[in-house]
């Protein structure tokens, strides 16, 4: 049985990486997508795929830091499909990197406006609808990057992700409740567009598959899955989780 069927969902950093895997793979388990990121060109390719394989997907390219593209985004879901069950507020960005007395103002809040604040309104927006129909499943992206692990230079990315986890917690303890369930995952290293950008040389992606306990970096795949636990039934019980997604890299430093 499809773990999904009959539900909506919104996933937005939905153009590639974990976002695009975790759309296909909600699609595929019968949920109804709306799938939200900048770059529209990527978006129809996806919706397409989707449509292709029996799935059914509909887009909104916008920007996440608006309030306004939040509101768009759920009340896209519930015009075409009459509800909104599931919410992966996905997108992030490494923001600007370097020594941390030496990032700007505008880095620093640009940073955690598209990591932080975006989740923030999204779930501000996603939460009454679900509140409506009694209950729903709403998981951020964090990282293991500022929980159990830390690189110099990440102080803003490290800052927003982190907060990903205490808005995880405070959101799911008001809104449990009313059947609201909220969970962040926190991946290690996955083979994205953003971690190829950051680990151009095999010297850098031999440091970091060295982080992690198996040895590797994770698929995007793999991450969706823990997304599509959380995001069924079969996480019934489970709300206000930080989950390690992470390869062991929380256990190993060799």
């Amino acid at each position: 049985m499809q773990r999904l069927s009959g539900k909506v969902a919104i996933v937005t950093g939905a153009s590639a990486g974990i976002g695009r895997a975790a759309a296909k793979l909600f699609a595929a388990e019968g949920a109804k997508v709306v799938v939200a990121a900048r770059r529209e060109a990527e978006l129809d390719t996806l919706v397409t795929e989707i449509a292709g394989v029996g799935g059914t997907a509909v887009s909104l390219a916008g920007d996440v830091q608006s309030e306004d593209f939040a509101k768009a985004l759920v009340a896209l879901a519930v015009s075409r499909f009459g509800r909104l069950d599931i919410a992966y507020n996905n997108a992030g960005t490494l923001g600007e990197m370097g020594p941390s007395t030496g990032i700007s103002e505008a880095g620093w809040s640009s940073t955690l406006a598209t990591n932080l604040t975006s989740a923030f309104l999204g779930a501000k927006y996603q939460i009454p609808e679900m509140v409506k129909q009694g209950g729903g499943s709403i998981i951020f992206t964090s990282t293991f990057v500022g929980y159990s692990f830390a690189f110099p230079g990440t102080a803003a990315y490290d800052a927003s992700k982190a907060g990903l986890i205490g808005l995880t917690q405070a959101l799911a303890a008001e809104f449990g409740p009313q059947g609201v369930r909220v969970n962040a995952i926190l991946p290690g290293a996955v083979d994205t567009e953003m971690y190829r950008g950051m680990n151009d040389t095999s010297e850098s992606q031999a440091f970091v598959t060295g982080l992690h306990a198996l040895k590797r970096v994770a698929k995007p795949e793999e991450v969706a899955r823990s997304a599509l636990y959380l995001a069924s039934d079969d996480s019934s019980f489970v709300t206000g989780t930080a989950s390690l997604v992470d390869g062991g890299a929380s256990i190993t430093r060799t």
